[in-house]
């Protein structure tokens, strides 16, 4: 650095620090540099800063004040670089308070630059958790800012990412005097084993659901071939509780699934800093916007449907959701991912979750119940369903009827089975399944092509004659054709079978119940 002719320039007037942002769910290296020169008193912040870093030059003043340090009566300009890339959150607070510190003439922080820092700052001088601390940890590694200070209670998020030394801290103080040489702080080592084993237990089970063997039968076969599904039931058939177990008969989470969903929790402000360990199931509410579904905004962040990545989205009422928020679904089913343009750039969100939904089978919710008689006529019915368009369908393989339990079976006390049980026949589904796409690009019979249909999924003459005449006799539409054999791929899966047989095809049509006609 060339000094200045004149002699008014210092060195020590100026200082670096290393930080990061965040950009949808990925981190990105931000460079904050503090300059103390002469001139009226004040904090001025450039670097296309949002409203959240702005008012981090009134949090400061307090937080370096009663954290025991004499804060500079300077004209203090800072920049957060690169400039053109808009800043946005809290992260800045402890990097600037740092710099402030460094550029003035009272401390020394000689090893500020081994380091990258990432905190927001109370006016006590304490350190606040962040989110979006994990992506921003995978991105210092990536950057080679190998050596982290983040805030306390993100200190075991952060420590996720391998190779990356983290350093927790709880006060701005605390902070200083590490970076003097006065404190010594081990980095925070974490067990993946232990987080795995105390936090991968689900608060339900499907031993709690009496009755419902079709549906659960209908679920476990859903789950095994990734076939999205709708339940069709009256009022209290139990369609919520059977969609809420769905998480406990998933494969386990390996640990590049946690921290691919933790990833995009983190960015999202959800995982409190933890490790998530258990397969997310995602429960809107059916007036949600297509933003808060899909994801974007101003600020674009993950909806729905990532923050149900490698999981379940459940969608109770499904005809009661918005129509544009429907038909946003498909670009997410089908590629597994979303993508928002916006001027500064292109955000992916992995989006590749099960689809479980849910409706009553009219406006009244009776039609077909045999304690409660329907008011609703076939036309209203025909509408009522109609809501749901043919595209999205499309993308539903499995539909079913949820019939309600009489009292008589509510009452009887007997042993269901437990998802540990439904799970382990899941596990050997997809594991041959595995097998059989290796090196094609899909992971399950759902997601099948045509021509992967016609090459995986052969019928013998007998279910040849066996399909063609539920086409004819129980008017399925075309597209169902290739949805049954799909369907049918898995249950042969699930019996431990190479070839589909006749009794695979005949389930396989029971779970199509929206191509019949409503008559």
């Amino acid at each position: 650095m060339t000094e200045l002719k004149t002699g008014h320039y210092n060195r020590d007037m100026l200082a670096r620090v290393h930080s990061f942002s965040l950009w949808g769910i990925e981190g990105y290296p931000v460079e904050v540099e503090v300059d103390l020169a002469g001139g009226l008193p004040g904090i001025s912040v450039v670097g296309l800063p949002d409203q959240a870093v702005k008012e981090a030059r009134d949090r400061l003043k307090p937080a370096i004040r009663n954290s025991g340090f004499d804060f500079p009566v300077s004209k203090i300009v800072v920049n957060l670089a690169p400039a053109d890339l808009k800043k946005e959150g809290p992260y800045f607070d402890l990097p600037i308070a740092l710099g402030i510190l460094a550029a003035s003439e009272n401390i020394k922080l000689s090893r500020l630059d081994e380091f990258a820092f990432v905190g927001e700052l109370a006016l006590d001088g304490s350190v606040r958790a962040v989110k979006g601390m994990l992506p921003m940890a995978l991105k210092a590694r990536e950057t080679g800012k190998i050596r982290l200070v983040v805030p306390q209670d993100n200190a075991e998020e952060a420590a996720l990412v391998e190779g990356l030394s983290v350093f927790p801290v709880s006060h701005l103080g605390e902070c200083v005097d590490f970076l003097q040489g006065k404190k010594d702080l081990p980095a925070y080592r974490v067990a993946l084993d232990k987080l795995f084993a105390s936090g991968s237990r689900y608060g339900v089970d499907y031993s709690e659901v009496k009755g419902q063997a079709y549906a659960k039968r209908a679920l476990e076969v859903a789950v095994s071939g990734g076939h999205n599904i709708l339940m069709i039931g009256s009022p209290g058939a139990g369609k919520s509780m059977l969609a809420s177990r769905l998480p406990t008969i998933l494969p386990s989470l390996a640990l590049e699934e946690a921290i691919e969903i933790t990833r995009i929790h983190s960015a999202a402000g959800m995982n409190q800093g933890k490790l998530v360990t258990t397969r997310p199931f995602r429960n809107p509410h059916h007036t949600v916007s297509d933003i808060a579904l899909i994801g974007g905004g101003n600020l674009p962040g993950p909806g729905e449907v990532s923050l149900a990545h490698n999981g379940v989205l459940f969608l109770d009422e499904l005809p009661e959701f918005h129509r544009n928020a429907l038909e946003a679904l498909r670009q997410p089913m089908e590629n597994g991912q979303v993508t928002i343009s916006r001027a500064r750039g292109r955000i992916n969100f992995p989006s590749r979750f099960l689809l479980v939904a849910a409706m009553n089978p009219c406006p009244c919710g009776w039609y077909g119940d045999s304690s409660h008689a329907c008011r609703c006529s076939l036309p209203q019915i025909v509408r009522y369903r109609q809501k749901i368009s043919g595209p999205l369908l499309d993308r539903i393989d499995i539909h079913i009827e949820v019939t309600s339990l009489p009292p008589s079976l509510l009452l009887k006390e007997r042993m269901e089975e437990p998802s540990a049980a439904i799970r382990a026949r899941v596990e050997k589904a997809r594991k041959i399944q595995a097998e059989r796409f290796k090196g094609e690009g899909i992971f399950f019979n759902g997601h099948m092509s045509p021509a992967q249909i016609k090459k995986y999924c052969p019928l013998t003459e007998e279910a040849r004659s066996l399909l063609e005449q539920a086409l004819t006799q129980m008017h399925f539409s075309g597209r169902a054709y290739d949805k049954i054999r799909k369907i049918a791929r898995t249950i042969a899966d699930l019996d431990g079978s190479e070839i589909i047989q006749p009794h695979h095809l005949s389930e396989a049509i029971q779970y199509r119940s929206l191509d019949r006609e409503i008559c």
